[in-house]
């Protein structure tokens, strides 16, 4: 298989986990960058993540527009992804709205930081964009290439950035990392809440737990290909995985 033959079907998969996890919904995105072209990427056309397909995926370039005739709606926000790729070349994008995020991006003295181990993840602290800030009152969409770039900015070099009133972006060096970012950040606002709820100190993890946490991961090793390998079961997509050496997995078992 070539390699954007799998690139693609590994891009179907992280769309049906990010639906199964419930990251995404109806909306949302992900998108991985050309294997061939740094100034391209891989996104599906605008439909609902969890039906995404391989003949779903198109290819755009860095302002967010189709290489090649395409007369499929496209997402209206993806111009959040080229903006990034435009900014970081090492990494993949996730933009969702995941409920459990959506008070840290509102409440100003909230701030979202990890309090879980596999939220370690999301660095010391998540910057909040306003769209406000700079455009005034909008619909809170990213609808331009002005808008995403800003938002991009606000990214810099962390992981995630809240968008107030909207939702988040993530960016890790490859899907795999991504997705799984993606998951575990809503599962820490959550847990951040609840401890909020009860009341007294809390207490995060701090700086050098984070290190040691992220020191230790690595994006194929057995551990984390077997939650990749779970969520792609669970989002009913396994017959699509191909392992890191190349072997496809064989469909699950009935």
């Amino acid at each position: 298989m070539g390699n954007l033959d799998a690139l693609i079907k590994d891009l179907v998969i992280a769309n049906r986990i990010l639906a199964r996890e419930e990251v995404v919904d109806a909306y949302g995105h992900v998108s991985v960058r050309h294997p061939d072209n740094p100034n391209r990427f891989l996104i599906a056309r605008s439909l609902a993540p969890e039906l995404v397909g391989p003949d779903d995926i198109v290819e755009l370039d860095l302002d967010g527009q189709p290489v090649r005739d395409e007369h499929r709606s496209l997402y209206l926000e993806r111009f959040i992804h080229g903006a990034i790729f435009a900014a970081r070349p090492d990494v993949t994008v996730v933009h969702a709205h995941a409920e459990d995020t959506l008070p840290f991006g509102i409440a100003q003295e909230a701030k979202l930081r990890p309090v879980i181990h596999s939220g370690s993840f999301i660095g010391t602290e998540v910057p909040v964009w306003d769209i406000a800030d700079n455009f005034g009152d909008t619909n809170l969409l990213v609808t331009n290439m002005t808008q995403a770039s800003d938002l991009a900015k606000c990214l810099g070099g962390n992981s995630v950035a809240l968008m107030r009133g909207h939702g988040f972006a993530s960016a890790a060096h490859s899907l795999i990392e991504v997705v799984r970012l993606s998951v575990y950040l809503p599962r820490n606002a959550r847990a951040l809440i609840r401890a909020m709820q009860l009341g007294g100190e809390i207490k995060y993890l701090s700086q050098g737990e984070i290190e040691a946490r992220n020191r230790g991961y690595r994006p194929y090793s057995v551990e984390t290909w077997r939650s990749w390998e779970y969520w792609a079961n669970k989002a009913g997509c396994g017959h699509l995985l191909s392992r890191p050496d190349g072997e496809q997995e064989l469909p699950p078992k009935r």
